[in-house]
């Protein structure tokens, strides 16, 4: 189904084979890990490329792709670029390629074939996601809150921020997760005013608001969710700016559906935080794109102009980060639909862990 597709971009585009090397690109377009090439021509059977540690494996896992080994001695460029002339093709699309591989590979071709950039092809087919992703990415999300519930039980005075993350990570590897998406993510007291803070060894205290951001991968699929929570009894200050951050998460979700410029859903959340006085504290895009990887298109923030489509899986996260005091986010992974989202990653909302 998805080289069916990626054959019907390359028809319409003029594109008479689509060379793929990145390796999330490999794994969508096969369900295979470990290829290092994969050539798609327009009307033959696919060649994955790979180097002897995976050739087994792939010849196991993948009956209708052409599997070639290659050997360390040998230059996959010259290798490529023979195939291409065997196929008679006059286009080659890439995905990624640098720059002196772009280099050598355009020299061996010479006029006999063109490269050209297919990245935003392969973009506009990954970032819609059929039926079997979401129900992959909706196992990821489960493998989130269960590692989210096991972060809350270590929660405690006197721990220390990896400590927390380890007990998460362990959760979610427990139950069936390859492992963390990303670097889990557990930042306490003034720390939480970091956005992309990391787990410490600070030792968390009662009264400090406590940010956890984590996500599992499962068959690859990732999940990223973030809440915020105060050990103890929470101040007014951390209600008041707690119920702010969720108001403007509440305000983005049902601005969420087809059609919409990501822009407008983003400065939905940045227009609430206003009504409280935070706008400046907000200092991140309002989300972004998940899937094989932890960060992928579409982009939620102030400039963005691509307009969402029904199946793409996104964040939704706001938040305020207070320097020398603290900061809140809460993050959901959601599915664009027609009308309106739903969320991937049902943990529920709440400030106190007391």
């Amino acid at each position: 189904m998805r080289l069916r597709r990626l054959r019907d971009s390359m028809q319409k585009n003029g594109i008479d084979a689509a060379l793929i090397t990145r390796e999330p690109n490999i794994l969508y377009f096969t369900g295979f890990r470990g290829g290092t090439y994969l050539l798609v021509p327009l009307d033959e059977e696919p060649t994955l490329y790979v180097y002897g540690v995976d050739y087994e494996a792939a010849r196991e896992e993948l009956s209708s792709i052409d599997i070639k080994l290659l050997r360390y001695e040998d230059d996959p460029n010259k290798i490529i670029s023979e195939k291409v002339a065997e196929l008679g093709c006059r286009s080659v699309g890439f995905d990624f390629l640098d720059a002196k591989t772009y280099e050598k590979l355009g020299k061996l071709l010479g006029t006999a074939a063109e490269l050209r950039e297919v990245d935003e092809v392969v973009w506009s087919l990954r970032t819609v996601k059929d039926e079997e992703e979401l129900k992959l990415m909706a196992e990821a999300a489960h493998l989130t809150e269960l590692g989210l519930e096991a972060a809350l039980e270590a929660l405690r005075p006197g721990v220390r921020e990896y400590e927390v993350a380890a007990e998460a990570e362990y959760a979610m590897r427990r139950n069936g997760a390859e492992g963390p998406a990303f670097e889990t993510i557990v930042a306490s007291g003034p720390r939480s005013a970091y956005p992309h803070g990391w787990s410490s060894d600070r030792t968390i205290r009662e009264g400090d608001l406590v940010i956890i951001d984590l996500g599992a991968k499962h068959a690859g699929y990732c999940s990223d969710l973030t809440r915020t929570y105060v050990v103890g009894k929470p101040t007014e200050k951390q209600l008041r700016l707690y119920e702010a951050v969720r108001e403007a998460q509440e305000k983005a979700l049902k601005a969420v559906r087809a059609g919409v410029e990501a822009g407008e859903v983003d400065a939905e959340a940045r227009k609430t935080l206003e009504t409280h006085g935070l706008a400046k504290y907000f200092v991140h895009g309002l989300g972004h794109g998940v899937g094989l990887e932890i960060h992928e298109p579409p982009r939620l923030n102030q400039a963005s102009k691509a307009k969402l489509k029904a199946g793409n899986v996104i964040t939704i996260e706001p938040g305020v980060y207070i320097p020398g005091y603290g900061g809140i986010r809460i993050e959901d992974t959601v599915l664009v639909m027609e009308e309106g989202a739903e969320r991937l990653t049902k943990a529920g909302y709440g400030l106190s862990v007391a």
